[in-house]
């Protein structure tokens, strides 16, 4: 592998076209600028050819490393970076790749990496395809986090009994984070909506690379002489085990633990943890979480001054109500025992007494309006002329039901009688005969026929 980047070098340098518009002239001047002439390449080309020579000169290899920024896509393809000291490289595992392995990728993970050398022509970026995932033990940072975390816990800064309660209606915080982060907008918004009245103060620092911690540190230790506040929050949003770092270096941890006042640590999601978290008196999944943790009972005795104030003014207006009843019934009665009230109580007495006589009489009146017509109506019903009329009416009923039925009737409505040479009715047209002499009888006399056929 020490050989790979000569081979490249040399085959870069065998397949420059390096013709006579870009060969230096004799006796040129070193910074003389060469003239581009009709051979220029396009970006799209030149990247072309650097992903030629890279992927043909390095063949697939093992590399060894640690895990950082680690991020899996919806569609299943993993993209990560593998660094170590001195050096870090971008990774990509696909999909059909990431389901064959057995290896667990994770960011702080020691793994070793069997790919190949790619060149993304987006964006001119090399990196390595990875085709094979095998752990190499615990990163290096993970394992100085965990032996930091032993030695300071055997020192104490992690013991329960150092933990102190926070106070529950601070009036001044202060806020030891980035100003331009994303977490103090988040603290600060949320303080906002919620209607928290106390003071925050933000403590501006570093809180990513070099120089974080030692920021961080004479912050608070600047805050703690200005004797100000009640309350200290501590951290950012979140990142990768590299980019919370300070918050797990040894002057930082043992300044929060030392620390007089309650330290609230809000360090990255609610997955990550730093030496921090542990040495402040409480943890807090985000920022978010921390300032909803430093509301929470100022909303709580808002909300309970809010219901006795609801309820006092209910208080008030049920005893105004009940006041002015008993006012009025006074009142009331007050008119009731003046002279001009018995009085006029008196009129009342005698207006409603005449009214209930003349209902009482009218009633009467009315009463015996009513037997009288029925009497009447009784005897009208019993007289003989009604009797008579009643059945002359019948009488005509059945003159005109007879009438009715009457043979004149029915001649007169243009029916005829056939009678036979004695006289008889002929009923039916069986038994006819020709030439036999019948007479038809009609509604104004007879008409002699002659049967013509016979049946």
């Amino acid at each position: 592998m020490k050989n790979r980047p000569k081979r490249l070098a040399a085959t870069t340098e065998e397949n420059l076209p390096l013709g006579p518009d870009f060969s230096p002239a004799a006796g040129s001047s070193p910074m003389a600028e060469p003239d581009p002439g009709p051979r220029a390449e396009s970006v799209s080309e030149f990247t072309r050819r650097v992903k030629t020579l890279l992927e043909g000169g390095i063949a697939p290899c093992w590399v060894r490393g640690e895990v950082s920024n680690l991020r899996a896509q919806a569609s299943g393809h993993v993209y990560f970076s593998l660094k170590d000291a001195g050096a870090q490289v971008g990774c990509v595992l696909f999909r059909g790749d990431a389901a064959r392995q057995a290896a667990v990728l994770r960011d702080g993970g020691q793994v070793l990496l069997f790919g190949e050398a790619s060149v993304y022509e987006a964006r001119g970026q090399y990196q390595l395809i990875v085709r094979v995932v095998v752990e190499d033990g615990v990163g290096r940072l993970q394992r100085e986090f965990e032996a930091l975390k032993r030695r300071l816990a055997g020192d104490g800064l992690f013991a329960p009994e150092r933990k102190r309660a926070i106070p529950a209606m601070p009036r001044c915080v202060g806020f030891v984070t980035s100003p331009t982060g994303a977490a103090a907008q988040d603290f600060l918004r949320i303080l906002t909506r919620r209607g928290w009245r106390g003071r925050l103060v933000l403590l501006p620092a570093k809180v990513q690379g070099a120089g974080a911690a030692a920021e961080m540190v004479a912050m608070l230790r600047l805050a703690e002489r200005m004797g100000i506040f009640d309350l200290f929050v501590i951290g950012r949003g979140g990142g990768s085990i590299e980019d919370l770092w300070a918050f797990n270096e040894e002057a930082l941890v043992r300044t929060v633990a030392a620390c007089p006042v309650p330290v609230i640590s809000a360090v990255g999601h609610e997955i990550d943890f730093t030496l921090c978290d542990f040495a402040a008196d409480v943890r807090a999944e985000t920022p978010s979480a921390a300032a909803e943790l430093i509301s929470s009972a100022f909303v709580e005795c808002a909300e309970r001054a809010e219901q006795a104030g609801m309820a006092m003014g209910a208080a008030v207006a049920g005893a105004t109500e009940r006041a002015r009843e008993r006012l009025d019934h006074a009142r009331s009665r007050l008119r009731l025992l003046t002279p001009a009230a018995q009085i006029e109580q008196g009129w009342l007495r005698l207006d409603d007494t005449a009214n209930r006589l003349a209902a009482a009489l009218t009633a009467a009146v009315r009463g015996q309006r009513e037997r009288l017509a029925t009497v009447r109506a009784t005897l009208a019903q019993r007289s003989p002329e009604t009797r008579v009329q009643l059945e002359s009416h019948r009488l005509l009923a059945l003159w005109k039901r007879l009438e009715s039925a009457s043979p004149a009737s029915v001649l007169n409505r243009g029916f005829a009688i056939v009678r036979d040479e004695k006289g008889k009715p002929v009923a039916r047209r069986a038994g006819l005969r020709a030439g036999q002499r019948l007479t038809t009888e009609f509604a104004d006399g007879t008409a002699p026929v002659r049967v013509e056929t016979g049946v």
